[in-house]
């Protein structure tokens, strides 16, 4: 069942590993079939080294396992409550690469200081509320994807013209089309949070740049007159 699939979000799991945002297990990725309304995730503890296509897990966004010998990734209700409340994103991934996840400790938006931001990003990038003791104790995952949901309603944010979010003292969480492109945001995030501190360090006292510049970047790689690249 969805064979094509497993394979891609295999190959979408070792994108983390190949473009250094995990450890050891500390990531996950997963995409939508929005048309049988399944989709696949990876395996809960299960090293990058090892893991195969048929090791991937085929779930219903009710949480049931449809296809699998393994137990999904233990962030597989996160990853349904954005499948659930986004109809648009067609992939998920999650990680705590290094800079990103200090800035979503330090309970800290990343501030939009420059184009290589823009080119990705309309605005800064969110970081949501910390969760509550009850939410904790409580549907832990589940809780992190309605804080995640609360903030981007709240601040009326598109998770595909803002494709990432932080969540306060946890880590990253990248939305994209489908899973190659939720990494693809992911490892953006990751370069943008380093950018971001180097340039806190070397002016402590640096200003956002300016909305028009962010209007430019953006809109020339994702506006109705896009210009950036070739046409397809």
């Amino acid at each position: 069942m969805l064979e094509e699939l497993k394979q891609k979000v295999l190959q979408a799991n070792l994108q983390l590993v190949k473009n250094k945002l995990v450890l050891f297990t500390w990531g996950n990725v997963s995409e939508i079939d929005r048309e049988s309304g399944l989709f696949v995730i990876k395996p809960s503890g299960v090293s990058y080294d090892d893991m195969k296509a048929e090791d991937m897990v085929v779930m219903d966004l009710n949480g049931k396992v449809v296809e699998g010998d393994l137990r999904p990734s233990s962030d597989t209700p996160t990853h349904i409550e954005f499948y659930k409340a986004f109809k648009n994103i067609g992939g998920v991934t999650h990680t705590h690469s290094t800079f990103a996840t200090a800035w979503a400790q330090a309970g800290r938006s990343i501030p939009f200081y420059g184009t290589t931001h823009a080119d990705y990003f309309y605005g800064d990038i969110p970081c949501a509320r910390s969760l509550t003791q009850e939410e904790i104790e409580g549907e832990y995952e589940k809780n992190t994807g309605l804080a995640i949901i609360e903030k981007f309603r709240g601040d009326n944010l598109d998770p595909m013209a803002v494709p990432g979010v932080l969540i306060k003292s946890h880590g990253v969480f990248a939305f994209g089309k489908d899973g190659d492109n939720s990494v693809y945001n992911a490892t953006v995030i990751e370069e943008v949070a380093k950018m971001a501190f180097i340039t806190e360090q070397l002016n402590p006292d640096v200003s956002r740049a300016d909305q028009f510049m962010m209007e430019k970047h953006y809109q020339r790689k994702h506006g109705k007159n896009a210009y950036y690249g070739q046409k397809k």
